[in-house]
């Protein structure tokens, strides 16, 4: 039997208020009414993911007010949370001693982070104002490539020679404070620091100490070359379900990457392709109105010559249209049911690209079962697109042609919702940046076409 124990009291959440319209009004008018301590008051009682949200919320002008008022006891981890463009603007209303005592607190993946997205001239100033250790290892990370394992890892990690026994480990970690903040595997390196295995720390304090670090049973090693990309990365961890992973240079150990950052760039990744399917490169909703129409103005351009080259199949059929203007009321019909079949191929093709489950092996395959779907919808359609033009403009033939249309193009679409992305990715090329403009081209094309050119034959 257990022996009853005394309750313990309930503890305080740290952050017990969660952001909420009446919180952001308070702020808001607490701002507004020249009160900007209370609405710093207000904010501190925030989580600083919380904290990173109402700043986003805010406009450019209370914004700025509640950094003012709160920077006496800003959290360094709100610049980790912040969106690019926002995070602009606060690093504009901090000196840089501010900021370098603020990064001097990050880990050296997130201080990275931050600094990359300043100009040369403000990196140089805020390095300056780094301690040196800190200053070296950023100084460091900048050297690889963006978005890669290099940028991606931290440099603070546990590693133990060979020959070490568990009790010597024990020891190490006990008596070295400046050990990273969390860590989940020792590393076991040889001579050159190279990595020969690793073992979890739950299962080094469940060993005797007079055991090897060797005699244990090591986990499987994935090593992560330092210029590797972090969708890459993203993959692996994905794949083998990692929980940390090494990450060398030349084979020597150089950092380690943890599932904590790995979530934020599987996320950053998504998010990339869901904004490139949608001709956008970047997330623009914070970015002025020029900045943004300046990122969105190429794709539209690049769709405008695409629409021309629809307009001029159509501008070959221009007698028939004019004889019969029920071709011109259904002909929209037939290239948009295309291209809604096509963008549903397009996003499963692009997303399993991603995630490796289309690869040359089984394309054709992929190819194959999508236009039997696309072929068994279509044969649908004819029956619907049949009975809508019977009723609605009294002739069957015009229906028996609107229906053939609309199956050839909703196969056309399937089929170039397959083979765009994959022809893309063979070329080392990003399907999710060009393939909606290419689908739709081909869908409105053919649709146009197939339904102009099947009229022309058979009406006149």
């Amino acid at each position: 039997m257990t022996e009853a124990t005394p309750e313990a009291p309930a503890r305080r959440p740290e952050h017990p208020i969660a952001l909420s319209p009446e919180l952001i009004r308070d702020i808001t008018l607490a701002l507004h009414e020249a009160r900007p301590a209370d609405a710093a008051a207000l904010a501190a009682e925030l989580h600083v993911a919380d904290q990173a949200d109402l700043l986003e919320q805010l406009d450019r002008e209370d914004r700025a007010a509640l950094v003012t008022a709160s920077r006496d006891r800003l959290d360094p981890e709100l610049l980790t949370y912040l969106d690019e463009t926002v995070r602009g603007q606060v690093l504009e209303l901090l000196s840089p001693e501010e900021l370098g005592a603020a990064l001097a607190q990050l880990e050296t993946d997130d201080a990275i982070e931050v600094i990359s997205d300043l100009d040369e001239a403000e990196q140089m100033a805020l390095l300056a104002a780094l301690p040196l250790p800190e200053r070296s290892a950023v100084e460091q990370g900048l050297t690889y490539p963006e978005d890669s394992a290099g940028r991606l890892m931290q440099r603070d990690l546990v590693a133990a020679p060979e020959f070490w026994t568990v009790g010597q480990t024990i020891d190490y970690l006990r008596a070295h404070p400046d050990l990273p903040d969390d860590f989940y595997d020792i590393y076991i390196v040889n001579p050159r620091f190279e990595p020969v295995g690793s073992i979890p720390v739950s299962k080094v304090l469940r060993s005797k100490r007079g055991v090897l670090l060797t005699e244990l049973t090591l986990k499987e090693l994935h090593l992560i070359p330092v210029d590797l990309d972090q969708e890459e990365v993203g993959f692996l961890f994905r794949q083998y379900s990692l929980v940390s992973a090494p990450v060398v240079d030349r084979g020597r150990l150089v950092g380690v990457i943890t599932v904590d950052d790995v979530v934020e760039v599987i996320e950053e990744e998504a998010e990339e392709d869901i904004l490139r399917l949608g001709g956008v490169q970047e997330t623009d909703l914070f970015a002025s109105p020029p900045r943004t129409s300046l990122r969105r103005f190429p794709w539209l351009l690049v769709n405008l010559f695409t629409a021309v080259l629809a307009s001029l199949v159509i501008a070959q059929f221009e007698g028939q249209i004019g004889q019969v203007v029920a071709l011109a009321v259904l002909m929209p019909i037939v290239a948009s049911m295309g291209g809604n079949a096509g963008t549903q191929t397009l996003t499963v093709v692009v997303r399993a690209l991603a995630v490796r489950e289309v690869t040359a092996a089984n394309a054709l395959r992929v190819l194959r079962k999508e236009a039997l779907a696309a072929a068994f919808n279509g044969l649908l359609f004819l029956a619907v697109g049949l009975s809508l033009v019977v009723v609605w403009f009294g002739s069957p033939l015009l229906g028996l042609l609107f229906g053939a249309a609309l199956v050839i193009n909703v196969i056309a679409g399937a089929l170039a919702g397959v083979l765009i992305p994959v022809l893309l990715d063979h070329f080392g090329l990003d399907p999710a940046v060009a393939s909606g403009v290419f689908l739709t081209t081909v869908t409105d094309v053919i649709g146009f076409f197939a339904f102009l050119g099947l009229a022309a034959l058979y009406l006149f």
